[in-house]
């Protein structure tokens, strides 16, 4: 009964932010592809090109290049948006972060409130930055908005238990890897091997897996390998 103007049509011209790319269905990352390489799409029940002349910006926090690796993202598709990676690592990882962030969210909450939030306590601080926020910033941003919310004085608190996982303790990045990150190990060991432990440069590790020099530097110290991907041998 109307048209209905599409994302690609109504960025003409402009920038269009695509979040959560990993998680695209086949289907629909054909359709992306087909947009991003001819520049052009056909609306729903028209047979008529359209041409548009879009800048893209794609964000996930999914391992592409596992995600190619397991056959859930198209390698095509992964090539035509990684041609300017930006890797942002994840909220452990920028600690130094998390005391601006917490100050521009308790702001931000306490104004929706009605509240005067003068001061964030010191052991809440460094309450936040102890912990690994396996939610990144928006488990940050939920933990705040609910603290703000009991807050009654003009010190901003954070209850303890609500920072403890379900078995009671932190686990560190070592501990219980997923199957997910178990493919990580396998793909950063192969180009590592690959490129004898070089990461940086044209026939580094992160130029074969196609990501910034940051993201397999910052994976292996996560993992604890050394720059072979091999796990140090441990003494019993």
């Amino acid at each position: 009964m109307q048209r209905r103007v599409g994302r690609f049509e109504a960025a003409d011209g402009g920038t269009l932010f695509l979040d959560e790319i990993g998680d695209l269905p086949m289907e629909t990352q054909i359709v992306l592809l087909r947009v991003l390489q001819e520049r052009e799409f056909e609306r729903v029940g028209s047979n008529q090109p359209i041409s548009v002349d879009v800048r893209l910006i794609a964000a996930t926090n999914r391992d592409l290049p596992a995600a190619v690796a397991a056959g859930t993202f198209r390698q095509d598709l992964f090539y035509r948006l990684n041609v300017f990676p930006i890797a942002v690592p994840p909220l452990r990882e920028r600690a130094e972060d998390i005391s601006l962030l917490a100050e521009y969210f308790v702001g931000r909450y306490a104004k929706a409130a009605g509240k005067n939030i003068r001061h964030i306590s010191k052991d809440t601080l460094e309450l936040l930055k102890a912990y690994d926020w396996p939610g990144n910033i928006r488990e940050l941003q939920n933990v705040v908005e609910r603290a703000v919310i009991l807050t009654e004085t003009d010190t901003f608190v954070v209850d303890e238990s609500w920072l403890k996982r379900e078995s009671g303790k932190l686990e560190t990045p070592h501990q219980g890897l997923s199957a997910l990150a178990d493919r990580e190990v396998e793909i950063i060991e192969a180009a590592l091997a690959e490129s004898h432990g070089r990461i940086s440069g044209p026939s580094g590790a992160a130029a074969k897996l196609g990501i910034p020099r940051q993201t397999p530097e910052s994976k292996i110290r996560r993992l604890g390998l050394d720059k072979y991907g091999r796990k140090p041998a441990t003494s019993k």
